[in-house]
């Protein structure tokens, strides 16, 4: 297949293939919280944002029903993205701290985020069969990204899906898996891109100080120097 954004993003946004998960996202707008009834829902699979030909991937795990199933936007319209923007932005990979709608002006800079799962899942918590019937997406949307030379993986179902990623083009997964920890780090070298581990910038995490904004910054710095080491082999 001759393939492209937009025909991703076409093909995206018409799946049905998980139909517990297009019921969910559908549904969440009938039971919109107080500050969002009323509002237009996105309500479909959501797509990668940001600069296509990006050094930097930030893998998620899913939509936020009330988040991103809502503004059509990764990260975007829910608790998380303050903080995951917010750390782009300080880092000169985002033009703005905030990210509000689809079209609200901002820009990524060298770095792309999209999810494993692109329909938002009961309790945040998708099935096996459900990951890998999406993963399709993440594939496609990976071969396009060509220029990725590292993937930020925030949590462990965004680790897990990037290995399998890596390993189904072909590159030399170390077996045992590679275990996923905050800091977490694996290197191909120049067989493909570097992984770098991050606790999910969810509210659960940084509301308890499993995850504060200087350990993210941290884990996005170290993600920033391997890709421009990367760039300059």
């Amino acid at each position: 297949m001759n393939d492209s954004w937009s025909r991703l993003e076409r093909d995206l946004r018409g799946c049905r293939r998980c139909e517990r998960l297009a019921l969910w996202r559908e549904a969440a707008a009938e039971h919109a919280p107080r500050a969002q009834r009323g509002a237009s829902y996105w309500s479909a699979p959501v797509p990668g944002f940001g600069d296509e030909r990006a050094r930097i991937l930030v893998l998620g795990l899913a939509p936020g029903a009330h988040g991103a199933n809502r503004t059509g936007r990764p990260f975007t319209g829910d608790g998380a993205g303050p903080f995951l923007y917010g750390a782009l932005h300080r880092a000169g990979l985002a033009s703005a701290a905030t990210s509000t709608s689809r079209d609200d002006g901002l820009r990524l800079r060298g770095a792309r985020i999209t999810n494993a799962v692109r329909c938002a899942p009961p309790g945040n918590r998708p099935t096996p069969d459900e990951i890998e019937s999406c993963s399709t997406f993440a594939r496609r949307e990976f071969e396009l990204a060509r220029e990725t030379r590292v993937i930020l993986c925030l949590g462990a179902i965004a680790w897990s899906s990037a290995l399998r990623l890596l390993r189904e083009r072909g590159l030399d997964v170390p077996r045992p898996k590679p275990r996923f920890g905050h800091g977490a780090e694996l290197d191909l070298g120049a067989d493909g891109p570097a992984l770098v581990g991050s606790f999910h910038p969810s509210q659960l995490n940084t509301r308890t100080g499993r995850l504060t904004a200087p350990m993210f910054e941290r884990v996005l710095r170290r993600a920033c120097e391997l890709a421009a080491r990367s760039g300059n082999k």
